[in-house]
């Protein structure tokens, strides 16, 4: 107990020589206090500063890998010129043979994926919604 009375006192008698403090009471609390408003606000303008440059960068990174993802989820996808183009088929051959001639189905199922085509996919969606989640995250915690 008594270690701590003389650490407050060093405190304060640091305190009373700095030109921190503002002299706004004669007594040691309103000096301490005044002391503390000012540092304490220092402190938290820096800490404020360093939080808005690090969501800037982050706010930047989730941008760019959020581009580059969407880029190759889109590489991923099928080609939709192949079913359009079996699908032009089937129809000129109901117009030449006419409709109750038999059609053979050329139209491959399009969910034919192979398992490790389908976990890529998911991880790349997901990945997506992560990284906007995050850039969603810096923009509130920028303006708030």
């Amino acid at each position: 107990m008594d270690d701590i009375s003389d650490l407050l006192q060093q405190i304060v008698d640091i305190l009373k020589t700095s030109t921190i403090a503002e002299e706004r009471g004669k007594d040691v609390r309103s000096k301490f206090s005044a002391a503390y408003k000012k540092v304490s606000g220092e402190y938290d303008d820096n800490m404020l500063e360093r939080c808005n440059g690090n969501m800037d960068i982050m706010l930047i990174f989730a941008g760019l890998f959020s581009a580059v993802n969407t880029a190759f989820i889109i590489a991923m996808q099928p080609n939709p010129l192949d079913t359009n183009n079996a699908l032009l088929v089937q129809l000129i051959q109901i117009t030449v043979y006419g409709p109750s001639a038999a059609q053979p189905a050329i139209i491959s199922p399009i969910t034919n994926y192979s398992p490790s085509n389908f976990w890529m996919s998911a991880l790349s969606y997901m990945s997506l919604a992560l990284s906007l989640l995050a850039a969603f995250g810096a923009v509130m915690g920028k303006q708030w």
